[in-house]
């Protein structure tokens, strides 16, 4: 037998008799799968918008992995309608769909790759307040290829997954509901520290935003350009974090003149929220 008839045979072998192939059910379980997958991408954001701040991460969390379960279920379904599955014909069917996708789609491939990585070990999930890349947002829905996040200006960042493997990234919540906020201020160094450390507590502990469970810090450092004031606080949501250190700035500049103490001008741009 030649090496043409031997392919022929084998790609015979391979896949099911054209009647035997159901080509509504094929579609059944495609619509199916779509309209199941468009559900759960409209129905668990919604109730997790109205309920709790710490049973929204666990709603928005289980959207990608209910997504990946639901299509991964309709591969399996529908492989072996179409193929005449064996152990043999699978690594046939994975060899060759691999190696072509891999060299077509490398950085496609990549994304997805690591987008099921990070399914799995979660450095970041729906909710969650990350910076990658120089970009700072709220995650707000997690494809299998990229990451959608909101940042502070309202634009929507798509970032692709396959960044886990080459940048850091930096999540501030960490599937919690608040994150630690750090508010700035460096003061001519001729001045009652004591007294203004206490000053800028009783700003922090009294605003409006601020988280009560969790710790109030006030941190003095001395700097060659004066002495650096760090409050560091929880607001009671992590969507709460710039109104929460809009009000300790604004209410602390108050105190600050009330003590006639001023503020000096550092010569470097320090990262803003951090």
């Amino acid at each position: 037998m030649t090496a043409v008839n031997t392919a022929k045979v084998k790609a015979t072998q391979l896949i099911n008799d054209l009647q035997d192939v159901s080509v509504t059910q094929i579609a059944l379980i495609v619509i199916g799968t779509w309209l199941a997958i468009y559900l759960i991408r409209r129905v668990l954001p919604f109730i997790a918008e109205r309920g709790p701040s710490q049973v929204r991460f666990y709603l928005l969390s289980a959207v990608p992995i209910i997504r990946l379960i639901l299509i991964v279920s309709a591969i399996i379904w529908i492989v072996p309608i179409i193929f005449n599955v064996n152990l043999q014909n699978f690594l046939i069917i994975a060899g060759g769909v691999s190696v072509a996708i891999g060299f077509a789609f490398k950085d496609y491939v990549s994304s997805l790759i690591a987008g099921i990585v990070t399914i799995i070990e979660r450095p970041y999930r729906p909710g969650d307040w990350v910076e990658i890349n120089g970009d700072y947002g709220e995650v707000k829905s997690l494809g299998m290829r990229a990451i959608s996040i909101v940042t502070a200006s309202d634009d929507t960042i798509v970032i692709p997954h396959e960044k886990i493997w080459t940048e850091n990234i930096s999540n501030s919540n960490d599937g919690e509901r608040t994150l630690m906020c750090v508010v700035k201020f460096h003061l001519e160094p001729n001045h009652d520290a004591k007294l203004v450390k206490q000053r800028l507590y009783a700003v922090a502990i009294t605003s409006a935003f601020l988280h009560y469970d969790r710790p109030v810090k006030i941190i003095v450092e001395q700097t060659l350009f004066g002495t650096c004031y760090k409050i560091k606080a929880y607001p009671f949501d992590a969507r709460d974090q710039f109104d929460f250190i809009t009000d300790i700035t604004v209410r602390t500049k108050k105190v600050l003149q009330e003590l006639e103490v001023r503020e000096v001008n550092t010569p470097y741009i320090e990262k803003e929220f951090v």
